[in-house]
């Protein structure tokens, strides 16, 4: 009788007293992520130079167009550090690859071909304690670096021989879930951060300037995939 009392004392001394949670200050967490990358498009439209052939298109243009790049999935790595439980700073790896096509009187037509960037991105996260799942937002900077880029198909023909998309700082805004699956550190992480940033495109015919124009890129990025923490 004693030994049953003293075990349903334990047990209800287990319910009654709150899990610990686990002390992340100090600790490192690595994300492997999929990663939809999903640009928006607008274009301002600053100089064009009429006496190239892609600057006299550009000026006869009389309806409205704008720009479009398509969307990508790519692998991410993010590198988490918390000074607190609740503090962190994270950053990630990763390169994209767009193409930038016309829309309303341009679509169809393919602008630019074959841009990869990097998006260096750093931001600062705030994380809850809400039990199993783990929230936080977050705030940051961003460099967008164009290692590369060509003139797209509807351009060439048009005498343009080299393009240039312009590496630009921005900030993005982030949030998101961790869920722990155990306590090793293993688990599994949803995110979305949303970017403002902006590109100035130039497409050159030899050495002459044709037309420049800003593109607001301000993707959406959504990211899902695994955690491992030590």
């Amino acid at each position: 009788m004693k030994a049953i009392l003293s075990t349903g004392i334990a047990a209800l001394a287990m319910i009654a007293t709150p899990a610990v949670a686990k002390d992340r200050a100090g600790s490192v967490q690595v994300k492997v992520l999929g990663t939809g990358v999903l640009p928006d498009g607008e274009i301002d439209v600053q100089a064009v130079d009429t006496s190239t052939t892609l600057g006299a298109a550009a000026a006869a243009i009389t309806t409205p167009f704008d720009t479009k790049a398509n969307d990508n999935v790519v692998p991410t790595v993010a590198i988490e550090y918390f000074f607190t439980n609740n503090l962190s700073v994270e950053t990630i790896c990763c390169m994209t690859q767009h193409d930038v096509d016309g829309t309303g009187a341009l679509a169809g037509t393919e602008l630019v071909s074959n841009a990869r960037v990097i998006p260096a991105t750093f931001t600062a996260k705030y994380h809850v304690d809400a039990g199993v799942m783990k929230p936080y937002v977050g705030v940051g900077a961003t460099y967008f670096l164009w290692v590369s880029d060509k003139p797209g198909a509807f351009t060439v023909p048009l005498g343009i021989t080299d393009t240039d998309l312009s590496d630009e700082f921005g900030f993005v805004l982030q949030a998101g879930v961790d869920i722990p699956l155990n306590d090793n550190g293993f688990g599994i992480s949803l995110d979305a951060k949303k970017y403002f940033v902006d590109t100035t495109a130039r497409w050159y015919e030899g050495d002459v300037l044709a037309l420049e124009s800003e593109h607001k890129l301000d993707p959406w990025v959504l990211s899902a995939g695994v955690t491992f923490s030590f």
